[in-house]
């Protein structure tokens, strides 16, 4: 049986608990928009490329992610062959040439490196 002075102290704990559930949650929320708002890059990351690379992973083909050793083992690991892939597109990957300007491949290439190196954290 509860006493009342143990279910104020168990009630007390458990809104403690979910109040700061609730910060972790909402403050990770707004440094992931905070990234793509400040860094363009992300924000086309986000828009073109995260529905199968999501964290830099690959939904269709696994082995074909973004992480440095993948990049490394299919000689993706400069921008300008990431570029290449994304302007021309490759096997089931569509082509990005018609969709982003030139920049915004450069750019995506560029952040794609970067996050591989930092394991996409």
């Amino acid at each position: 049986m509860i006493l009342p002075t143990q279910f104020k102290k168990l009630l007390a704990a458990t809104l403690l608990i979910l109040t700061l559930a609730f910060v972790e949650i909402t403050s990770n929320s707004q440094m992931a928009i905070a990234d793509t708002a400040t860094n363009p890059a992300a924000e086309v990351f986000s828009a073109n490329c995260a529905g199968c690379h999501i964290n830099g992973g690959n939904i269709i083909r696994r082995g074909k992610n973004l992480k440095q050793k993948a990049l490394k083992k299919y000689g993706m690991d400069s921008i300008a062959n990431i570029s290449n892939l994304v302007t021309n597109g490759k096997g089931i990957m569509p082509a990005y040439k018609d969709r982003l300007s030139e920049q915004q491949i450069i750019d995506v290439s560029a952040y794609v490196l970067s996050q591989a190196e930092t394991d996409w954290k």
